[in-house]
């Protein structure tokens, strides 16, 4: 006999899974595999390289092109070093919060969808509604474009998509996009009472992100306040920086990565090379003056494409038909929305919880935004209803 659930005991299913990025996301995959299969549908269940993790694609009603399809991310950020009060992958109710890590960011929505799917197959569906659960979309949006790469071809492209990360249940019609690089500085080691004959990196790393420092706020100055996005300019950040071996040391390396967040019409790919032409042109020679064998390297790590407006798409019209949500919203983070849309599928992002307890320590949903969700995907299963 197939299993149920409702939408806050699958959650809580879910979240029993630690599915953190650094780890495989299979016993998830399987199990949703499996639970479908008790219902007649299919899922196919494409691993990555190393076999470890995988993205699930299934399609429930008639098997053809267009319908719409409910996107999730598997994967969970790490809970190392965060102060929770409660285990974070056994999901606890306190009043009217769900606690547990991926709550809010973002299994709730796959939970409410899942546990929706014994009335997806009793209704004849005249439209298709289709599962994209993807992994490593919180390490760069790694895994969603290799399911992608495979609707139209292995399987059914859907027309529209609503990607379910935590918006409070508003449509989100935009968001920024991601762009990170690694930047490696060699320097030349010598004692530090000689400095003048070596090239510190860590020195010569400040000053080059004193550059994107200053990048950053020209970028701040010069932005247009009518934008919608908070903030309303593309933004650039170092969040890591590693390097020397002692203070007496004139340090050899030096390594730190810049994570830019850029408004869909900006490129961040210009921003990395006018970065690179400035430090050829200012620093380098400096140092191969006292060393030709020091140098800079800059390794473009990730890219994932923002989400443009598309006002009027027919996402939109599907999702505030449903919703009544006639605010235009957009984000400052990233999601897996622009790849979607990048391989020409209409997509909006709309899901439950709060991106305020994205990533915290003691994460949690409020209740009443999974019956939120559960009354709005109920009018989206009619919608594609006969």
């Amino acid at each position: 006999m197939a299993e149920t659930y409702t939408p806050i005991e699958m959650l809580g299913k879910l979240v029993s899974f630690d599915t953190t990025s650094e780890y495989s996301n299979l016993d998830l995959i399987h199990f949703v595999r499996d639970y479908l299969a008790g219902y007649g549908v299919e899922a196919h269940v494409l691993p990555n390289e190393d076999g470890n993790k995988a993205n699930l694609f299934a399609t429930i009603g008639p098997d053809q092109v267009g319908g719409v399809a409910l996107s999730g991310h598997t994967d969970v950020v790490p809970v190392a070093g965060q102060p929770w009060d409660t285990d974070p992958f056994d999901m606890v109710q306190k009043g009217s919060r769900l606690y547990g890590r991926g709550t809010a960011d973002m299994k709730a929505f796959s939970a409410t969808a899942l546990a929706l799917v014994p009335e997806m197959v009793a209704k004849p569906l005249s439209r298709p509604l289709h599962f994209c659960l993807s992994y490593d979309e919180e390490v760069g949006c790694l895994g969603a474009p290799k399911m992608i790469e495979e609707l139209g071809t292995a399987w059914p492209k859907p027309a529209l998509v609503i990607v379910g990360e935590p918006t409070d249940m508003r449509v989100v019609s935009a968001h920024k996009g991601m762009w990170f690089f690694r930047v490696t500085v060699t320097g030349k080691e010598v004692h530090s009472s000689q400095t003048h004959r070596g090239v510190s990196a860590v020195m010569t790393g400040a000053r080059l992100i004193a550059k994107l420092d200053e990048m950053a706020k020209r970028l701040r100055d010069n932005a247009d306040p009518a934008n919608r996005f908070p903030p309303p300019y593309t933004t650039i950040h170092v969040g890591m920086a590693n390097g020397g071996t002692a203070p007496n040391i004139v340090s050899r390396k030096f390594e730190f990565v810049c994570d830019i967040r850029n408004l869909p019409d900006d490129d961040p790919a210009a921003l990395q090379q006018e970065f690179e032409d400035w430090y050829t042109a200012e620093i380098l020679p400096e140092m191969h003056a006292i060393d030709p064998d020091t140098g800079i390297e800059t390794v473009t790590e990730n890219a994932v494409v923002g989400l443009r407006e598309d006002l009027g798409s027919e996402a939109e019209e599907f999702v505030r038909a449903i919703t009544g949500d006639n605010d235009t919203t957009y984000v400052p983070y990233g999601t897996e929305a622009g790849q979607f849309q990048e391989a020409g599928m209409s997509v909006v992002v709309c899901g439950p919880g709060s991106i305020d307890q994205a990533h915290q320590p003691n994460e949690f949903i409020e209740v009443d935004q999974v019956h939120q969700c559960e009354a709005f995907l109920r009018k989206v299963i009619a919608r594609c209803g006969g």
